[in-house]
């Protein structure tokens, strides 16, 4: 499939080089707001066109589907254009902020026929699957504690007196939206919908949440998060059930995965070896998806994102986190 861009950043050009590598989309056209940044960006990517009008790069017609990584209050305005289009959409994690966003995408997608993907690379690899194969082994869960804990490079000039896209509240940034909702997804993916959430926020002088601290409470067991731009976590998530328990080095990407088992005192590693560009994994099951018109798994990765989008608008609720136009 060809596709085209929305987003100059590293994580673009990550998806560009993934993309190719996996043989399953094939680069066409690039968007920036400035002509010449477009032109060096598409140089740089070998894209065939480039645009600093966004609405001519959506009329053109070779592209099939626009990869979206632009900054996060502007996913929803994108997409809609998109989708507008008759774009099929690979929209970058958070796809939106919360349920009515969701519920437009939704909407106007179906109106339109075609797929919208939230893009959660960690969900794809092949580790994770490993990690979901093996997690009946543990018996019943009774405690997890994941953990996305990462100083951001960005948060040196943030402490210089600049405000960066991920610190701003303007843009939607902030350590939940970030990096929280790698951890989310994944509690989510696992275990559903969980009873009720809580948000312990470390409040910049901004009141952005720079890191924080999130509780979920499930029918017999909690769900501990931790999500952090302005430190840097060295401790591996772990999921602990009666019969043993799993643990990650990283939620995203997962290298080292092992199983401990608890009446043997064994440990298993399980993880195997897996392309560094893991944003391949998520291409490939995007492009699958779509060439196969799977409306089944469309149907279960927008329903993830729809608890994502509302229990993160949720959590940030408690504490009057909240972004232009909400």
């Amino acid at each position: 499939m060809k596709f085209s861009t929305i987003g100059t950043s590293w994580i673009t050009e990550a998806f560009i080089a993934a993309a190719k590598k996996s043989g399953a989309a094939e680069l066409h056209a690039v968007y920036s707001r400035t002509e010449e940044k477009a032109k060096t960006f598409a140089e740089k990517n070998g894209a065939k066109q480039w645009f600093s009008n966004l609405e001519a790069m959506l009329e053109d017609k070779e592209s099939e589907f626009i990869y979206i990584a632009s900054p996060n209050l502007m996913h929803y305005e994108h997409m809609i254009m998109c989708i507008e289009n008759e774009k099929h959409v690979f929209c970058e994690k958070p796809m939106v902020l919360n349920e009515s966003q969701w519920k437009h995408v939704q909407e106007t997608a179906k109106k339109k026929g075609v797929f919208v993907f939230e893009g959660f690379r960690h969900l794809f690899s092949p580790n994770y699957m490993k990690l979901k194969d093996h997690l009946p082994q543990l018996g019943q869960v009774r405690s997890v504690m994941l953990q996305y804990v990462q100083y951001s490079s960005k948060y040196d000039a943030f402490k210089d007196g600049k405000e960066p896209n991920v610190f701003s509240k303007e843009f939607a940034g902030g350590a939940l939206m970030d990096l929280g909702v790698y951890p989310l997804s994944m509690a989510l993916d696992l275990f559903g919908e969980p009873e009720d959430i809580n948000y312990s926020p470390v409040l910049l002088s901004n009141g952005v949440d720079g890191s924080g601290t999130l509780v979920l409470t499930y029918n017999d067991f909690i769900v501990t998060i931790l999500c952090s731009k302005v430190a840097q976590g060295t401790i591996p998530s772990e999921i602990h059930g009666e019969d043993g328990a799993l643990r990650m080095d990283h939620v995203a990407p997962i290298e080292q995965l092992s199983f401990y088992d608890r009446k043997t005192k064994e440990t298993t590693e399980l993880a195997e070896k897996q392309e560094q560009l893991d944003m391949i994994y998520e291409a490939q099951a995007f492009v699958k998806m779509v060439k196969e018109q799977n409306h089944q798994k469309y149907e279960a990765f927008l329903e993830r994102s729809r608890w994502v989008a509302k229990w993160t608008a949720k959590a940030r609720q408690q504490h009057d986190l909240l972004f232009p136009g909400e």
